[in-house]
């Protein structure tokens, strides 16, 4: 997944996705994927906040430094999702300020071609990659001391500060404008049997999904149990002041969910003895469980924050 440095920390937080805006069960039925990055029940959970710090150290200070915006201040979340190749929208919900508001347009207008534009009485941008003298497109830009990336979207990206308190990110003027006449919300859709599934918890802090069979070669699967899996969805919340990780990955059928829990618990026999193993993997690996919930690979592990951050780094 390719977006603009300057409008996204996907790239820099697990390197995909984020969440959405009116909440995560109202995501498009065709989805490809989804992430969702709650920054404030992070903030303010005991054991999220040492994930936070992370966060704070690896990521937020990396924005601060290179753009000058700081997301540790003004991002309660974040939200991403995807329904087709090179579609993407991308919320970050929070106390916004002006300056970022500023820095950002002047940063688009540093990026590229910068057109201000309008739908439903609200106006949004469309910054498109520099041109630059030697003709060459999609190539870092240095414009004074502005440093931004601009490998970005095929056609450029859109923003909008238009609706209170978030910014809106996508690849496309039609799904722009979708969001901007649903003042910021997607309409729900009647799921059908294809689409993504979500987990959810008392105090989520990060979910993500996926369509597996959707990325084709875009993703390696260099796993017997990734490969056969149809989605993919995964949730991290504060448990009793541990890091609650649970994974489900849903199969065609019950006796591939058997097959691929035999091949996990396998794994997990194979390593957790293994002397030559880092404590934090292997405290891992003795308090996960794998069980089988009909066509439904489950895979939970509860952990100790610290654990979880020095695993991280």
């Amino acid at each position: 997944m390719r977006s603009l440095r300057f409008l996204t920390i996907s790239l820099l937080f697990l390197g995909m996705p984020a969440t959405l805006l009116a909440g995560i069960d109202d995501l498009p039925d065709a989805s490809k994927w989804y992430f969702y990055a709650d920054f404030q029940e992070m903030r303010s959970s005991e054991a999220g906040q040492h994930l936070y710090g992370w966060l704070q150290r690896e990521v937020f200070d990396d924005i601060r430094e290179d753009v000058g915006v700081d997301l540790d201040k003004e991002a309660n979340s974040l939200t991403a999702y995807s329904v087709a190749d090179n579609e993407l929208v991308l919320v970050i919900d929070g106390n916004i300020s002006q300056e970022t508001e500023d820095k950002i347009v002047a940063m688009g207008a540093a990026a590229g071609s910068l057109d201000k534009l309008e739908s439903s009485k609200k106006a949004y941008y469309h910054v498109k990659d520099y041109d630059g003298d030697d003709g060459e497109e999609g190539e870092d830009s240095h414009h004074g001391n502005v440093d931004i990336e601009v490998d970005s979207f095929d056609n450029g990206a859109y923003f909008t500060f238009a609706i209170k308190n978030k910014l809106i990110v996508t690849s496309t003027k039609a799904d722009m404008e979708m969001m901007l006449a649903n003042k910021g919300r997607i309409e729900p859709e009647k799921k059908s049997t294809g689409a993504l599934f979500v987990l959810s918890g008392k105090r989520s802090l990060i979910q993500a999904g996926a369509k597996a069979g959707e990325f084709g070669d875009e993703i390696d699967f260099d796993s017997n149990i990734l490969s056969n899996a149809e989605q993919v969805a995964l949730l991290i919340a504060e448990e009793a002041g541990r890091i609650a990780i649970e994974a489900q990955l849903v199969t065609t059928e019950k006796e591939m969910a058997d097959s691929l829990a035999s091949i996990a618990r396998g794994l997990i026999a194979l390593q957790v003895f293994n002397d030559d193993l880092d404590p934090e993997v292997a405290e891992f690996l003795q308090n996960t469980t794998v069980n089988v919930d009909n066509n439904k690979l489950v895979v939970k592990v509860s952990l100790d924050p610290q654990v979880v951050v020095e695993t991280l780094e």
